[in-house]
C-alpha cells in the first residue's frame, strides 16, 4: 500500500527560516517535475526518515498531500550535513505512473564462489549500483545475481544480469560487476616468488661464467712444445768441369 505524508506550503525561505523549521522538527523540501511549477514545502522529519528506512530506500514511491492536492512523488536528493548527518533538505520529484523513469538500485549478490570456498579467493564487489530504466510501479528493491558458480580469476559482467521483467539496465553490459581473486598478500606473495624465480635464473649463466674464469686461473700454463730444428741442407753437387775450347784448325 503507497503511503501518503503530510505536506505544508512555505513562503518563507533562506537559512533562518530552514533552521527554524528544523528546530521544530520540520525539514524544507521543494517538490517539481511534469512540466508543473515548483512548490516550496516543509515536511514531517519522522515520514522522511520512515521512507528511507523502507525496504525500497529512496526509490519509494508515495503520495504527498499539501492542501487540497495529492500526487505521486520520491524523493530525488537529499542534502546533509557532514558533521552531524542532520537532514538539512529534500528535494521530491513529481511521478506519472504510466511513464518510464531512471533510477539506481543496487545489486545483491547470492551463494558463495567456488573460488572462495575452494580455492583460496576472495570476492571483489565492484558495481554495487545499477541504474535501471522502469515504470514507477515496476521499480525492483534490488537485482540479484548468483556468484556461485565463479572459481579464481574469474569475473561476472553486467551484461551477464537477468534484470526483472519491465526493467531496463542502463549501465555499460561490459563494466565488470563482480570479480573473484586472490587478496593482496597473496598477490605480493606470489609476484615476490616470481621476481626470486626470474634473478635466479639471471643469475645462474654468470656464476658459471665466474667459476669457469677462476678455475682457469688456477690451472698452470702447460709448457709449449719445442720448435723443430731445422734441418741441415743437402750438399751442393760439384759442377762439371768446362771443356777446354778446340782450338781452330790451321789451314
Amino acid at each position: 500500500m503507497t503511503m501518503t505524508i503530510k505536506a505544508q506550503t512555505r513562503e518563507s525561505r533562506g537559512k533562518n527560516a530552514s533552521r527554524r523549521l528544523r528546530m521544530q522538527g520540520l525539514v524544507p523540501a521543494v517538490l517539481y517535475g511534469e512540466g508543473a511549477a515548483t512548490l516550496a514545502l516543509s515536511l514531517d522529519k519522522k515520514d522522511v526518515i520512515h521512507i528511507l528506512k523502507s525496504e525500497s530506500g529512496e526509490n519509494t514511491l508515495f503520495r504527498v498531500g499539501f492542501g487540497s492536492e495529492v500526487g505521486d512523488a520520491m524523493i530525488k536528493e537529499m542534502q546533509t550535513d557532514p558533521v552531524s548527518d542532520e537532514l538539512l533538505h529534500v528535494d521530491l520529484i513529481r511521478i506519472s505512473m504510466d511513464k518510464a523513469i531512471r533510477v539506481s538500485v543496487p545489486v545483491l549478490l547470492k551463494g558463495e564462489a567456488v573460488g572462495v570456498k575452494t580455492e583460496g579467493g576472495f570476492v571483489d564487489f565492484i558495481t554495487r549500483e545499477l541504474e535501471v530504466e522502469c515504470l514507477p510501479g515496476d521499480i525492483p528493491e534490488h537485482i540479484e545475481f548468483d556468484i556461485t558458480g565463479l572459481h579464481l580469476h574469474q569475473s561476472a559482467k553486467v551484461g551477464d544480469l537477468v534484470p526483472p521483467q519491465g526493467v531496463k539496465i542502463i549501465n555499460d553490459p561490459h563494466a565488470v560487476l563482480v570479480l573473484v581473486d586472490l587478496p593482496k598478500e597473496e598477490v605480493a606473495k606470489k609476484e615476490g616468488e616470481e621476481e626470486v624465480a626470474v634473478a635466479q635464473e639471471t643469475a645462474e649463466p654468470e656464476v658459471i661464467k665466474k667459476e669457469r674464469a677462476e678455475k682457469e686461473k688456477e690451472e698452470p700454463e702447460k709448457p709449449g712444445k719445442p720448435e723443430k730444428a731445422e734441418k741441415p741442407g743437402k750438399p751442393e753437387k760439384p759442377g762439371k768441369p768446362e771443356k777446354p775450347e778446340r782450338k781452330e784448325r790451321e789451314k
